[in-house]
C-alpha cells in the first residue's frame, strides 16, 4: 500500500458488496484492503496502516460488533464505520455507544458512503491530532524537560521514577528557581494520575487571609465579598495531584487543615459545616528548612512529619556547573522557537561566563540571561557583550580586557573599586593599615574611598 493515500479496509462476507464497494472506493482515490471475516481483518489490521474500517454487522465467524470491540482495544487510532441490511434505532445507538463514528444500512448509496467516510476521515485526523498535542504535553511536562547529566540530577530522576505511581506525599526541597515546580510535574505526568488533573497553588503568592478559601472553597456570605459559592483547590485536584508550593507560608491555622485532609481526606469549604471527601495525592515545595521553622515554633511539627515522607532535594544550579552548556542550549533553543530567530550557538568566551557564574537565581535566572540573549543579538552566535552587564563586568575582572568600548580609567574603576574595598575589610576598616598594604598614601586611600562611596555604614545598607 502506498502511504500517501488515507488507507481502508473493507470487510464483508459478501464478495458482491465487497468487490463493488472496494472498487468505489478506490476510484475516489483511497488505498483499499479487504477482508471476509473477523480473523482475517484483524490479521490485516495488525500488519496494516489503515485510518478507517467499514464492516458489515453480519460475520461468519462473529459480528460487526465484536471486530468494533477488538479495533477500540487494540487499534485505537483506527475510525470504524458499520454496515447492516437490517437497521434499527437500537442497533444504531449500540454501534455509536460501543465507539463507531456512523452506522449506515443497506442498499448501500455511493453519496452516502462517500460522505461518511469523509467525515469518519476527518475525525480520524482529529484523533491523531489530539494524540500529538497529548504527546508534546507530556515532553513538556515530563522528564524530557528536565535537562541534567550531573549525578545529582541522575539520582532524581531515579527518584521520580521510583516514586511516581505512589500515593506518597512528596516534600521538594531546594532554592528558589531550582526547577521544584518542573519535578512536581514531572512526577505528576509519569505516575496513573497523568490523565486527571494537576493543579499548583502558590501558597506564598496568595495574601493569608484568601488562602484557606482558594484550597478549601467557601459558600456565599461566609466573608465579606463571598457574593456567591466557590469551589477550591482540593475540589478541583480531585482524582489528580495539588502542588503546594511555598508551604512554609501557611498559617498555623491553616496548617491544621492542611494536615486533616492529608490524614483522613476531609475538609469542609469556608463557613460550611458540610464534610466533603478528596481522591487527591500532595506534593509540597519550600526554599527554607521546615525543621528550623519546626524549632522556632513557626511550622507544626505533626505535619513537617506528615508531609517529610520523601524528600526530593533540588541542587542549586552552582552546582551542577557541568550542566549549564546543556541548559544553556536548551534555553536558546527555546527561545529561537518562541521570538522566531536563528542563532546558531554561543561562543566559548560567553559559555565560559556562564559556567564560572555563581547564580543565585538558580535555573530561572539562567533562562531570562538566555532570554535577554536571544531577543538583544544581531548576531548568528550569542557572544559576550550579548550577557547581562554584571557578567561583562566579571569578565573584565578575570582578564583584564574589556568588552565594551570604553576609557581605560573607566574600565579600572570596577577593579580598583573592589581591591580597595577587600584591603579595608581585611584590615578592619583602619585606613592606615589599608593604605600601607596597599602601597598608597593615606590621602590618596581617602579620596578613593570617597570616590567611591567605601564605609561601612554605606556598605551596610546596600
Amino acid at each position: 500500500m502506498s502511504d500517501h493515500k488515507p488507507a481502508i479496509l473493507v470487510v464483508d462476507d459478501d464478495a458482491i458488496i465487497l468487490d463493488s464497494l472496494g472498487e468505489f472506493l478506490r476510484l475516489e482515490g483511497f488505498d483499499v484492503d479487504q477482508a471476509g471475516d473477523t480473523r482475517s481483518a484483524l490479521e490485516k489490521l495488525a500488519r496494516g496502516n489503515f485510518k478507517l474500517v467499514i464492516s458489515d454487522v453480519n460475520l461468519p465467524d462473529s459480528d460487526g460488533f465484536e471486530l468494533l470491540r477488538a479495533i477500540r482495544q487494540k487499534h485505537p487510532e483506527v475510525v470504524t464505520i458499520l454496515i447492516t441490511g437490517y437497521g434499527t434505532i437500537e442497533s444504531a445507538v449500540d454501534a455509536i455507544k460501543l465507539g463507531a463514528y456512523d452506522y449506515l444500512t443497506k442498499p448501500i448509496i455511493d453519496d452516502e458512503v462517500k460522505l461518511a467516510v469523509e467525515r469518519a476521515l476527518q475525525q480520524q485526523a482529529l484523533l491523531a491530532e489530539n494524540r500529538t498535542l497529548k504527546d508534546q504535553l507530556a515532553k513538556r511536562t515530563g522528564l524530557e524537560q528536565i535537562v541534567g547529566l550531573d549525578y545529582k540530577m541522575a539520582k532524581i530522576f531515579e527518584l521520580i521514577e521510583s516514586v511516581a505511581d505512589s500515593r506518597v506525599t512528596i516534600l521538594l526541597t531546594g532554592d528558589s528557581g531550582t526547577g521544584k515546580s518542573l519535578i512536581a510535574r514531572a512526577i505528576h505526568q509519569h505516575g496513573t494520575r497523568r490523565d486527571q488533573p494537576f493543579i499548583e497553588v502558590n501558597c506564598g503568592a496568595i495574601p493569608e487571609s484568601l488562602l484557606e478559601s482558594e484550597l478549601f472553597g467557601h459558600i456565599k456570605g461566609s466573608f465579606t465579598g463571598a457574593i456567591a459559592d466557590k469551589d477550591g483547590k482540593f475540589k478541583a485536584a480531585d482524582g489528580g495531584t495539588i502542588f503546594l508550593d511555598e508551604i512554609s507560608t501557611a498559617s498555623p491555622g491553616l496548617q491544621v487543615k492542611l494536615l486533616r485532609v492529608m490524614q483522613e481526606r476531609q475538609f469542609e469549604a469556608v463557613g460550611s459545616n458540610e464534610t466533603l471527601t478528596t481522591d487527591v495525592r500532595v506534593l509540597l515545595a519550600t526554599n527554607v528548612d521546615l525543621q528550623k521553622e519546626v524549632e522556632a515554633g513557626r511550622f507544626r511539627q505533626d505535619l513537617y512529619y506528615r508531609i517529610n515522607v520523601i524528600t526530593i532535594e533540588l541542587p542549586p544550579l552552582a552546582q551542577r556547573q557541568s550542566d549549564i552548556p546543556l541548559l544553556a542550549q536548551h534555553f536558546l533553543n527555546k527561545y529561537n522557537v518562541e521570538f522566531q530567530k536563528r542563532i546558531a550557538s554561543i561562543d566559548d568566551a560567553a559559555l565560559e561566563l556562564l559556567q564560572q557564574h555563581d547564580w543565585p537565581g538558580n535555573i530561572r535566572e539562567l533562562e531570562n540571561v538566555l532570554a535577554r540573549a536571544v531577543v538583544l543579538t544581531k548576531k548568528p552566535t550569542i557572544g559576550v557583550d550579548d550577557l547581562p552587564p554584571n557578567f561583562q563586568q566579571a569578565a573584565t575582572l578575570r582578564t583584564g580586557k574589556s568588552y565594551q568600548l570604553q576609557s581605560l580609567q573607566d574600565a579600572l574603576e570596577e577593579p580598583e573599586k573592589h581591591i580597595i574595598e577587600a584591603a579595608l575589610r581585611a584590615n578592619n576598616w583602619n585606613r592606615q593599615a589599608t593604605a600601607d598594604a596597599l602601597k598608597i598614601n593615606r590621602t590618596t586611600l581617602y579620596k578613593k574611598m570617597k570616590r567611591y562611596d567605601l564605609n561601612p555604614e554605606a556598605l551596610a545598607q546596600s
